[in-house]
């Protein structure tokens, strides 16, 4: 490789890079993953591939506009592309916070702008350094920044309905790519839209770090003294008092009672893992690294083995007793990764 392409290579990749550690060091409850930021930007790279041949060949056989396709029809092919990365993990609760939401957002456009500006260091054969300084700071931000968004828009309103299974991924999608259709209109000239990113996106995702941390801490406080409390009552026998302990009782009604005694030990063990996970967070924002011990791993083996003898039905009738939010659903992953 000659030593001019090495050069644009860094111009135009080595800001996106920076800009992602950035967001990985402002991390105080260190949540993310290091292995799956690195899966992510391969799945963005990946991402990048389908959308060139999507792209070539609706431009080559479908749509002859190279405006009205670069404005419009180019947004939603690499928008939706990047968008199904982080919905997986959103959908199998791998994403617990806005922090980790950000992060993995920008993970996967980091690198889809990777493979995207290797293509056009092929393609274009300008010498200016200003267009690999624009592709750096204003492209390849760009692809981190709206994907970081969906994912964020898509993470809040899950929270707030998770009955709704679609429309907070339409809101997320419906903002990515609005954004990317407005950054593809060359309204501004390119040097003054990379500036406006330089000048936005980082204290707005300063400000998202901050209410993440603020929900967490809260979420850490009252999820803590719920979970303490419940297994208080277990230990000292007065359970049974307990509006969770009067509605295990009425579950004899309906299963047999070998099955409620099954959820007993289930909702032990997941009140145990929920304080161990939760006491985990809060030693990593002080700066240690804990190690789990092995009886974690096989109370997670055991929970696995009493939701096969209970089955769907008995989670169901459990619900009300173990709060299956997205946080209470991640905290498990947490701990068994």
């Amino acid at each position: 490789m000659k030593m001019n392409e090495f050069i644009k290579i860094i111009i135009s990749l080595v800001p996106v890079i920076l800009f992602l550690i950035g967001l990985i060091v402002l991390d105080s409850f260190k949540l993310i993953r290091p292995r799956l930021v690195l899966l992510l930007l391969i799945a963005g790279c990946l991402a990048a591939l389908l959308s060139f041949f999507l792209n070539t060949y609706l431009s080559d056989n479908l749509i002859y506009n190279h405006r009205l396709f670069v404005r419009y029809v180019s947004p939603l092919i690499e928008e939706t592309a990047k968008a199904v990365c982080v919905a997986l993990l959103i959908r199998f609760h791998k994403i617990g916070f806005y922090v980790d939401a950000a992060i993995y957002g920008f993970a996967v456009g980091a690198g889809f702008a990777f493979a995207e500006n290797v293509y056009y260091l092929q393609a274009l054969h300008t010498p200016n350094p200003l267009v690999w300084l624009v592709r750096g700071l204003g492209t390849a931000v760009m692809h981190g920044g709206t994907t970081a968004i969906f994912t964020i828009i898509a993470k809040s309103g899950l929270d707030r309905a998770p009955n709704r299974t679609f429309r907070p991924y339409i809101w997320g999608w419906i903002a990515a790519v609005g954004l990317h259709a407005f950054f593809n209109h060359f309204i501004l000239p390119p040097v003054i839209l990379t500036l406006m990113q330089l000048i936005i996106l980082p204290p707005a995702f300063y400000l998202i770090y901050r209410r993440s941390e603020f929900m967490l801490r809260e979420w850490l406080e009252i999820g803590m003294d719920v979970d303490v409390w419940l297994l208080e009552e277990m230990n000292a026998g007065r359970f049974s008092n307990t509006k969770y302990g009067r509605y295990l009782h009425t579950l004899k009604n309906k299963f047999p009672a070998t099955l409620v005694a099954d959820m007993l030990c289930y909702l032990r063990l997941h009140l145990e893992l929920a304080v161990r996970a939760k006491g985990l967070l809060l030693m990593r924002e002080a700066g240690f690294l804990p190690a789990l011990d092995e009886d974690v791993k096989e109370k997670i083996t055991e929970m696995r083995y009493l939701e096969r003898q209970f089955g769907k039905t008995g989670k169901l009738a459990l619900a009300p007793l173990i709060r299956s939010s997205a946080q209470e659903l991640w905290q498990l992953y947490l701990i068994n990764k």
